[in-house]
């Protein structure tokens, strides 16, 4: 969303539209607002994803939680937000799925990390600071969480987390929402590995941050961002080994050049997402920045036909990292 939303070259008269013109502050780069005031953009660039053979969409709504929100001192709109978001999706998603009826198209109601991070201080010289708490990422999680829910989503996806607690809260709030609302919708867990250390930026391997996180029982579990199909591959097989659900991944379009562009090309990322796919490592699979409708394009056409990855079934046996399973 955000490489097709840069290809608009938006200016801050853009951002504000009619609605927030007098806004007391800068708001170029709140892409998420984007759905309330340049609302045919987000729902072209919907659609052309669409076009391109997405099965799911996600909501322009990384950066719609009030937390994140308040670097724009709009927290207080941060559910409007969500909410126009999912119904902009749902009418992109429904019009394509009228058209054929035998490719449903789905949404996946975004909750990102927030720009805040539970285990980490902000300050290098002070370890124990903290500038979020627990309770706070939870309220935030849950109004988008029911907005979304409310704009139509099909489903909840919790994506690029750096933090393992962050996430925890995230699915605190998720399932509480669904308690309160007597319902219950399809949950998409996906981190993101910041670097060739293997391990997300609170310090867990990617096997590790399965094990955490494996009690919420989502419908799939992933990786995505941060890094190229080339270099992620390692770590989405590491979560293939032992996940009790679907697979997910969406990487990045390689790496980014020194303008900050990403130059690996649709039929390139295309190839190694088909060999992920020939070796049985994933379920769901697409493209995070970087990725045009062309790359999707590439990718689907690279996969259609290829068996799905098998679910793993380790009950009643414990794995262990680095140790065969064995059982207790």
């Amino acid at each position: 969303m955000g490489t097709m939303i840069q290809q608009h070259k938006l200016e801050e008269e853009d951002y504000r539209g009619e609605q927030y013109k007098d806004w007391h502050c800068d708001i170029k780069g709140n892409n998420d607002l984007l759905v309330i005031t340049q609302p045919d953009i987000i729902y072209n660039i919907h659609c052309q994803y669409l076009d391109a053979g997405a099965d799911i969409i996600e909501t322009n709504t990384f950066n719609a939680t009030t937390i994140s929100m308040a670097d724009y001192d709009m927290q207080a709109i941060s559910r409007e937000i969500n909410v126009a978001a999912a119904q902009l999706a749902r009418k992109a998603c429904d019009e394509f799925t009228a058209k054929n009826p035998d490719k449903p198209r789905l949404v996946a109601g975004t909750i990102g990390p927030t720009s805040r991070t539970a285990s980490i201080s902000p300050d290098v010289n002070d370890p124990g600071k903290r500038n979020v708490t627990f309770d706070q990422l939870v309220e935030a999680y849950s109004e988008s969480c029911e907005a979304l829910i409310e704009g139509g989503s099909d489903l909840i996806l919790i994506e690029t987390i750096f933090d393992t607690l962050n996430a925890k809260a995230a699915a605190f709030a998720v399932e509480s929402v669904f308690e309160k609302l007597n319902l219950r919708l399809p949950v998409m867990i996906s981190g993101t590995i910041t670097d060739a250390s293997g391990r997300t930026l609170s310090g867990q391997t990617a096997e590790a941050f399965y094990y955490s996180m494996r009690h919420i029982k989502p419908v799939s579990f992933g990786l995505n961002c941060a890094l190229g199909p080339d270099l992620l591959r390692q770590y989405v097989e590491e979560i293939s080994n032992v996940a009790e659900c679907l697979v997910s991944a969406h990487p990045n379009a390689g790496l980014p050049n020194e303008f900050g562009e990403y130059d690996m090309e649709g039929p390139e990322m295309a190839e190694h997402i088909k060999e992920w796919a020939e070796s049985g490592l994933v379920n769901i699979v697409g493209g995070c920045c970087g990725s045009t409708p062309d790359h999707i394009r590439d990718i689907a056409n690279a996969v259609a036909g290829v068996r799905p990855r098998e679910i793993v079934k380790l009950e009643p046996k414990m794995r262990l990292s680095g140790l065969e399973p064995f059982v207790h």
